[in-house]
């Protein structure tokens, strides 16, 4: 494969320009939205429907419904079910957001107190007990459907060391505590009662803040893994970020706000795409045989394409998408390889040593 190295422009930050809805909570290993929204603009056009079957943080549904398009979204994660429709479906401003994020602390203020024994040690050691029985409650309110907005912003504040955070100092990404670094004894403020209301509705304007209406949207979402998702009869490109090969683990990374997104599942999110080649190449061919019947002609298909340090004796993830795609949608042409150095933030865990760069395969359908 011919590499062409991606525009310089891709390198620079975006947090301070994008729409905030991007930011309603962290996604381990996100696309970044500049990136996404070049992509969607580049490849579909208004009123095309673009589908990602790996949505994740839901950047790249969402920036398909910024620039007109048709959005289909699927992911086999709940916490990912909960950003894509909570960017995709929110309030219409932030009064309205405002006046719902106040019913729904008034409805969990008024449930029984939770019993904290019933909750598991590994969950009550980031939370001061009252906070913690906040949280439960609205947690409960939050799970009902129509309320992914509140969720995705009571999700987004729920663990990190800042005053804004309901936690205990704690890692933003990867909830693990840093008490070691911020020893009780010496930082007491930082283990002191937190209280919910005040923290979410501030985060619930700071989601307004550069805000960007999807109201008309045509939009969808659909929960599963890439094998058993029914795909759009037709759709006009499919842009997507498929999970990093042995290097994340995105039930263990979001353990904690998968555990109040739904506690009977917390530990059963992923399957082993991430983990084991043959799942990978079995998802990428089922996805294959799905865009062969699907893509409209003319129509583009885009992968975003983690690489590793492979052996010897094994290919790059990239390369299996290639090979598989070749064999199994004969109708689509590889034109153009894209690759782009992975930032850091993407690196946080150890096992992501090995994932240094990007790949953008950028396929046709003849």
């Amino acid at each position: 494969m011919k590499l062409v190295a991606a525009p310089d422009r891709w390198t620079k930050s975006c947090a301070h320009d994008e729409c905030t809805l991007h930011q309603l909570s962290p996604y381990i290993g996100k696309i970044k939205s500049s990136i996404a929204g070049e992509l969607v603009k580049k490849y579909s056009r208004p009123g095309d429907l673009v589908v990602d079957p790996f949505a994740g943080a839901g950047t790249i549904p969402l920036e398909s419904a910024l620039q007109g398009r048709r959005a289909f979204g699927a992911d086999i994660s709940p916490y990912a079910k909960i950003l894509s429709l909570a960017k995709l479906f929110p309030p219409r401003s932030l009064n309205d957001a405002l006046e719902k994020a106040e019913v729904a602390l008034a409805e969990a203020e008024a449930l029984p107190s939770p019993d904290l024994r019933t909750v598991p040690v590994w969950v009550r050691q980031f939370f001061h007990p009252d906070t913690l029985r906040e949280a439960l409650n609205f947690a409960v309110i939050a799970r009902q459907h129509g309320n992914e907005f509140l969720m995705a912003c009571f999700l987004g504040i729920l663990h990190h060391q800042r005053p804004g955070f309901l936690s205990y100092p704690s890692s933003h990404l990867v909830p693990y505590l840093r008490d070691k670094k911020y020893p009780r004894e010496e930082f007491p403020e930082m283990y002191e009662y937190r209280a919910l209301k005040p923290r979410l509705l501030a985060k619930v304007r700071r989601s307004f803040k550069r805000f960007i209406s999807t109201e008309n949207v045509d939009g969808e979402f659909t929960m599963g893994p890439v094998q058993q998702l029914e795909l759009p009869a037709r759709f006009d490109a499919l842009i997507t970020s498929p999970p990093y090969m042995n290097a994340l683990d995105y039930g263990r990374d979001n353990r904690l706000r998968l555990w109040f997104i739904d506690q009977t599942r917390a530990e059963r999110v992923d399957n082993d795409v991430t983990q084991r080649r043959q799942a990978f190449v079995d998802a990428i061919s089922s996805l294959a045989h799905k865009v062969e019947s699907g893509l409209r002609r003319r129509g583009y298909c885009v992968f975003v394409v983690g690489e590793e340090l492979a052996s010897r004796s094994e290919s790059h993830p990239s390369e299996v998408v290639v090979t598989t795609f070749r064999s199994t949608a004969p109708s689509l042409r590889l034109k153009q390889v894209l690759t782009d150095n992975i930032p850091d933030i993407r690196r946080t865990r150890r096992e992501c040593r090995g994932v240094k760069t990007e790949h953008f395969l950028v396929f046709q359908r003849n």
